[in-house]
Order: structure tokens, then C-alpha cells, then sequence
């Protein structure tokens, strides 16, 4: 029988008090790779890669009081030698604003606030990411959860008998909401970003642990490289390049 192309692997766990694990294996297996500035065109309606907005041209909404503190006190550790819009955050009372009950980063012109233009000195790119790098620290401990966690989200849905099960996958296009289906390229939509030299699971592997924890983290790992026996189902998005 022939697999359906948008089909998936996956695997599942059970942990120490009784929840259940999913993780995308077709995805963790994947070559899947950031190409920021590197081939990525953008989330825009067309495709604009000479901008160097990746998918910061809509700012960061941040998960709650922990997640903006924990910018807000990374943020306060950048200067004008790697923040190009620090004035301005200064200026506008701060780097967030609200919007309703959530609050997000403000935008500077076409982009996040956070975001370094074209002609910056040292280059286009996450002022919050290159400050950690600086400090020789770990960037997912600077920036806002939704920007260290891309491309992987992580959703929990409880039963009708109180059951918890929390899938671990790729971010899709869907996940933006109904703005997604107007992104002229979506990273793991298309083969363009899946040239990646190992897979996810490795390339991604402080950003997985932060999320699952250490010990699902070494049961995925084990499954892939030891228990595992079948071949590793290819990523959709690498069927399009035909």
C-alpha cells in the first residue's frame, strides 16, 4: 500500500505519573534546519528575503508574566552595540506592549522591535539571540518562548477522563492561526529549509529537553538510534521538490 504523502511517524511514551508522550518522528528525523539569512524568504504575502525578517515581521506574543520577565531582564543586558532599537524601546516606555490580556513585542516600522535591520552593525538578526551568544549563554534563556521554540510545538490536550497527553511536532502554517494561510512560505512547508547536516532531534536538542525534560528527551533518542527499526519515513515538504 502506498504511504499517503502528508503522512507522519510518530512514537509514544508514558511517563512517571501516568501521562502520555507523542513525538513526530517523521519531523525529529528530518534535516530540518534554520536558513535565516540564509534562503529564508519570510512570512510575508510574497516572498522577501532581502529584508531579513525570517518570521519576526509580526513581533512575539509572550506566554505570560515568567515568559516577559525573563526578556525583560534579558533585554535590560543589551546596549547599543547589539540592540539597534534600544532607543527606541526606551523612547516607547519598553519593548512590549499589551494587547488585551497577552502582551507582545512592539513593532518598529514592518518589524519586531528586537529585530536588527539590514546595514546594522555585525548584521540582520535577533538583538536578543546575538546578546546571549555575546554573553556566551544559551539564546532560548533570552528570547521569548514562541521564538526559541520554533519550529517545534509542543500542545497538551486533556480527555474527558482527565487523561493528559502532550504532542510534540513541527509548527505548521495552521498553528498561526488564519493569518498562516496568507505566509507566501511557511519553513517547514517547503523543502528549501530541510538541508540540515544532522537531524532535529539533535540539532534541537537543548530546545527539546527544555520542553519535555532530560529524561523523555534520552527515551526519544534511544528509540531512534537503538530500538528503532524501521526506515525513517521522509518529511513531506521533501516530496515537493520534484
Amino acid at each position: 500500500m502506498q504511504m499517503p504523502a502528508e503522512a507522519h511517524e510518530w512514537v509514544s511514551f508514558t511517563d512517571e505519573v501516568g501521562d502520555d508522550w507523542m513525538f513526530d518522528l517523521t519531523f525529529m528525523t528530518s534535516a530540518w534546519t534554520c536558513i535565516f539569512g540564509d534562503g529564508c524568504v519570510g512570512v510575508l504575502t510574497g516572498p522577501t528575503p532581502e529584508l531579513a525578517q525570517g518570521c519576526c515581521s509580526y513581533g512575539a506574543h509572550l506566554t505570560g508574566d515568567d515568559d516577559r520577565a525573563r526578556v525583560e531582564t534579558a533585554a535590560a543586558r543589551l546596549d547599543a552595540g547589539n540592540w539597534q532599537f534600544i532607543g527606541e524601546s526606551v523612547r516607547r516606555g519598553g519593548p512590549f506592549k499589551r494587547n488585551g490580556a497577552e502582551s507582545v513585542t512592539r513593532l518598529v516600522g514592518d518589524a519586531c522591535i528586537f529585530l536588527n535591520r539590514p546595514g546594522f552593525p555585525g548584521g540582520p538578526g535577533c538583538a536578543l539571540h546575538r546578546g546571549a551568544i555575546e554573553h556566551g549563554e544559551r539564546p532560548l534563556d533570552w528570547k521569548p518562548d514562541v521564538c526559541w521554540q520554533l519550529p517545534l510545538r509542543l500542545v497538551d490536550s486533556v480527555d474527558e477522563n482527565d487523561h493528559t497527553t502532550h504532542t510534540l511536532r513541527e509548527w505548521t502554517r495552521r498553528d498561526w492561526g488564519d493569518g498562516g494561510a496568507e505566509f507566501h512560505w511557511w519553513c517547514t512547508d517547503g523543502p528549501e529549509a530541510f538541508i540540515g547536516h544532522q537531524p532535529v532531534y539533535v540539532e534541537l536538542r537543548d530546545e527539546i529537553v527544555e520542553m519535555v525534560g532530560i529524561g523523555l528527551y534520552r527515551r526519544l533518542v534511544d528509540h531512534i538510534e537503538i530500538a528503532r527499526s524501521s526506515v525513517p519515513l521522509p518529511h513531506p515538504a521533501l516530496k515537493k521538490r520534484a
